[in-house]
């Protein structure tokens, strides 16, 4: 049939499914699905039932789920698949969509992901571009394209070491998971309601199998069309004032800083520089207020009721801006794969997946300048937390920046391999792999500066709001360069993936001894090219100077203005100073200049048995993997003024023993433990010798650590399942994970000096920065750094789900629900350090599906919630106390569907509805009333229809 062809496109059945070896060394059979012959159910039902009854069969704690008809979830991707499943937190991109996944409370890059067992690296990032590490974006995949993902929590030793949190493994379709030729389809057109616009998306998958049943091919093409409209709100973080001694104390020197600490600077920050005396400029002149002296007494004067010590941490956005993205989202993909069975001992396959996606966006924002502004506060209000409610600013000034990007990232991997069976308890698994991702994005930035102006400033607790008299969409009202700036920017990523593995079991499929080796090796580069205003900018300006500005600005979509990038790229030559840009230490995504190169060696052997506990069955695993690794981390640093790539070595090795049991304890309840010990490679982005600095601003410094040593957990699952009958059974699983090696920020101040960075290296705007805060010798930077804590992590916590259904009620009725409950102690001398830098722990996520279908007709509503948590470690924008948060995010999706039964093919007509109530993507800077962003991705409706000839 052909439910297991036509896979995913997104989440089908949600359940638990546990089986001793990864799918790479499992028979290309794939007999777990067509096994299972007692199943009557149909559609998203017979899913559930797949993956209980896999589930009440096997070993450790891993969960599955399984393909059915396309469509049958509103998911875009995989990601969004895997996020029904327990203990899964999905990690959405600024415009919803899900991206990637972490499990079980650690960070997306404690996952090791597979596809058919082998190693999946991808050069993608979100519009956000936040991958720097191990990540792997799942949005590149189409759902279509696979029929089975595992969830691997506990591991064997034949999984493949690297994910300490788990190993997500995709299973792509064969073309003997269908009995007989067929071709599938599916066509449909989405409408999303910000960015007005539907998107097609058609999939064809057809499959052969020749008469005798010995060879069989399969081949699948997917097209989307997609489009983007995100309108929300940034800050860049919060700042306060940086009070000069006069402005602090009555009768102090005006002209110097005082230190951190000092009466009215006691909590760092410090970006925002009230004038004294104030520049002259026309509006200054005509608000009466140049050359004025901003001292102390007039600051209260001017604020009443608050102090000089209160003024001096008074909390404002550092760029606070309204944000405005429109752009495509076109992916294309082909799958190919080949199986042949000349006999019952053998089974040779070979797939081929290629991927590209071809993504815009036309960026705008219009930001207050907070950081290094020059605004001059009156009549301010401030909440408890020092948090700005109400002013009016003086001599404030908004700038607008523009950043269209163009993106093409490309996927291809290789995967050959068998099994040959030797007689019935002698079994040879052979797999290889080759992979290769490949990204650019192209992202220059146009800035130029508004007139200054006098602003009414309000913030609710929503988002901060203003008012001015400035009309900041008319093109007309005197925008300059002066304080602007153009830059050429790109980066290019490249990762590579090879392997090879052998596995020899001898036994039985109940009772056996594996043993096998594995390599592979893994490559990244990111590499950002730049010019910074050394070369275009002049060029740019001098062809577009202030005089003839505004024919290159029209009024924009969002209440202010936009640039005509194509008239302004060709009338300043952007390609020619694009393509020359030289390398940089960092793309302007974050993401340092840098790689590294790891070849990796493995070898383990395991036991599988069965045996008699009290007249019931218990079944087990154990075994221990030794895996070795030379690693290479290589990036650019600047010695003696000569900038050169520097290549550090090291190695490592570890082992990583296992062991799983699960008993029947009575007809219809199994009892299941594991313990192990896994291994997650240290951060590449932690470790670049380079030095990079987070903002134009120069205030915070990122520095690596090439010293770094692996991350290691040792595990503990106990739980279990009363199976009630169909797919409906009820679980619990308690997990404990102790992690020794975890990193954390390490913080300090440093003079400018100490840094080895030439100031003449410096963009034009970060020399301005340091020069403000005193020149070279006297600025100080605050310096991130990653170092292995002398503590460990411990996270605790514990899993439920309850799949029923409900035929009792109404035929075809039936709910899934699951709740997960994280809690983390640190323990050690550096626990408290290490404390206050994890993050990115959703303490409790939670997801429920109702569900109803007949022969003809499906619906169901289902609900995705996670608990807000830090999102980074403290000290953000050098004020001590302050975390980025990101808040409580439900969404309710819902999918329907009716099938056309008496016409050729069955078309099955579906609609879908995601994120039906709209809800936003939000998070705070310490409090809840200071956002640090928020995105409003809309809902997307989908009308389509699938059907198979």
């Amino acid at each position: 049939m052909g439910v297991v062809l036509l896979g995913m496109a997104s989440s089908a059945a949600l359940a638990q499914a546990q089986t001793e070896q990864p799918a790479a060394q499992t028979p290309a059979s794939e007999q777990t699905v067509t096994e299972l012959d007692r199943v009557v159910a149909t559609g998203f039902r017979q899913s559930l039932e797949y993956s209980t009854q896999a589930k009440r069969e096997s070993t450790g704690f891993t969960d599955s789920i399984f393909a059915e008809d396309i469509g049958k979830f509103p998911d875009a991707n995989i990601a969004e698949s895997l996020a029904r499943i327990p203990g899964i937190q999905l990690n959405r991109d600024v415009n919803g969509e899900g991206l990637n996944i972490a499990i079980r409370g650690l960070p997306n890059s404690f996952t090791k992901t597979t596809i058919n067992g082998q190693s999946v690296a991808t050069a993608s990032i979100g519009l956000d571009g936040t991958n720097q590490n191990r990540e792997v974006d799942l949005n590149l995949f189409p759902t279509e394209f696979f029929n089975q993902l595992k969830v691997y929590k506990s591991p064997t030793a034949a999984l493949p070491e690297g994910g300490a949190s788990g190993v997500v493994d995709m299973r792509n379709v064969r073309p003997f998971d269908n009995p007989e030729t067929q071709v599938t389809y599916s066509l449909q057109a989405d409408y999303n309601d910000i960015a007005e616009d539907v998107n097609p998306r058609g999939t064809v998958i057809g499959s052969w199998i020749n008469a005798d049943r010995t060879f069989g091919l399969l081949g699948g093409i997917t097209s989307q069309r997609g489009s983007i409209g995100v309108e929300g709100y940034e800050t860049v973080g919060w700042t306060n004032p940086n009070l000069t001694n006069a402005q602090c104390v009555d009768g102090g020197s005006g002209s110097t800083f005082p230190a951190m600490g000092a009466p009215c600077n006691t909590t760092g920050g410090n970006g925002w520089r009230i004038p004294s005396p104030v520049a002259t400029n026309a509006y200054t002149t005509a608000a009466g207020i140049a050359g004025q002296t901003i001292d102390a007494q007039w600051l209260r004067d001017h604020n009443p009721g608050l102090t000089n010590a209160q003024i001096g941490e008074a909390l404002i956005p550092r760029l606070g801006r309204p944000v405005h993205m429109s752009g495509d989202r076109d992916r294309d993909a082909f799958l190919g794969s080949m199986q042949w069975r000349p006999n019952e001992n053998v089974d040779v396959y070979m797939d081929v997946l290629y991927t590209e996606a071809h993504r815009t966006n036309d960026r705008i924002d219009m930001n207050l300048i907070g950081r290094n502004g020059a605004m001059i506060p009156t009549n301010m209000q401030l909440d408890g937390n020092n948090v700005v409610t109400s002013a009016t600013f003086l001599n404030a000034q908004y700038f607008l920046e523009a950043r269209p990007y163009t993106e093409d990232v490309k996927y291809w991997q290789v995967t050959p391999g068998g099994t040959f069976y030797f007689d019935e308890n002698l079994k040879l698994d052979v797999q290889a792999s080759m992979s290769r991702s490949w990204m650019f994005r192209d992202s220059p930035t146009i800035l130029f500066n508004s007139p200054f102006t006098t602003i009414q400033y309000t913030n609710n607790g929503d988002i901060p709001t203003w008012t001015t008299g400035l009309d900041l969409n008319d093109p007309n009202i005197g925008w300059t360069w002066t304080g602007g700036r153009v830059w050429a920017q790109n980066e290019k990523r490249v990762t590579e993936t090879r392997g090879l593995n052998a596995s020899l079991q001898m036994g039985d499929d109940r009772n056996n001894v594996v043993v096998g080796i594995a390599w592979d090796e893994n490559e990244r580069r990111i590499q950002g090219f730049g010019d910074t205003g050394t070369s275009w900018q002049p060029y740019a300006l001098s062809q577009v100077p202030d005089a003839e500005l505004s024919g290159y600005i029209n009024p924009g979509p969002f209440g202010f203005v936009t640039v005509d990038f194509d008239r302004f790229m060709a009338d300043t030559n952007y390609s020619f100073y694009r393509d020359a840009a030289g390398e940089a230490s960092g793309a302007n995504t974050g993401a340092p200049t840098g790689g590294f190169d790891e070849s990796n060696t493995a070898a383990f052997i395991m036991l599988n048995g069965e045996t008699e506990i009290w007249d019931r069955n218990m079944r087990f695993n154990m075994g221990v993997r030794y895996a070795q690794t030379d690693q290479e981390i290589s990036g650019p640093v600047t010695i003696g003024g000569v900038r050169q790539w520097q290549t550090l070595s090291g190695d490592y090795d570890e082992w990583l023993p296992s062991f799983s049991a699960a008993w029947d304890v009575a007809e219809d309840v199994v009892v299941r433990m594991s313990a192990s010990r896994t291994m997650t490679r240290p951060n590449p982005s932690s470790m670049l010798p380079a030095t990079t600095f987070t903002d134009i601003s120069a205030q915070v410094a990122n520095q690596g650590n090439p010293d770094l040593t692996p991350y290691i957990s040792t595990n503990f699952d106990i739980g279990g399942e009363w199976y009630t009958g169909g797919e409906g059974f009820v679980g619990l699983t308690l997990f404990s994970k102790r992690i020794e090696g975890y990193t954390f920020q390490g913080v300090t101040t440093k003079p400018f000096t100490s840094l080895g960075i030439p100031f003449e290296t410096l963009t034009v705007d970060q020399q301005r920065a340091i020069n403000s805060r005193g020149g070279p010798d006297v600025a100080t930077v605050n310096v991130q750094q990653q170092v292995n804590a002398d503590a460990e992590l411990e996270i605790r916590g514990w899993e439920a789900i309850w799949v029923q259904p409900l035929s009792i009620v109404l035929d075809g009725l039936g709910f899934m629900a699951n709740y997960s409950k994280i809690d983390l102690s640190t323990i050690g001398k550096d626990a408290n350090a290490l404390a206050s830098n994890v993050y990115g722990l959703s303490p409790s996520l939670w997801n429920a599906t109702i569900y109803w279908e007949n022969d003809v007709a499906a619906a169901r509503l289902s609900y995705n919630w996670q608990e807000g948590a830090a999102s980074s470690g403290a000290n953000q924008q050098g004020i001590p106390f302050a975390q980025l948060y990101g808040e409580d995010r439900g969404q309710l999706d819902l999918s329907s569907s009716y099938t056309l039964v008496n016409i050729k093919s069955q078309p099955q007509i579906f609609f879908n509805v995601t994120n039906i109530t709209g809800e936003e993507r939000r998070s705070n800077f310490a409090f809840s009333n200071a956002v640090n962003d928020m995105y409003d991705p809309g809902t997307t409706y989908t009308l389509g229809v699938r059907g198979t000839f």
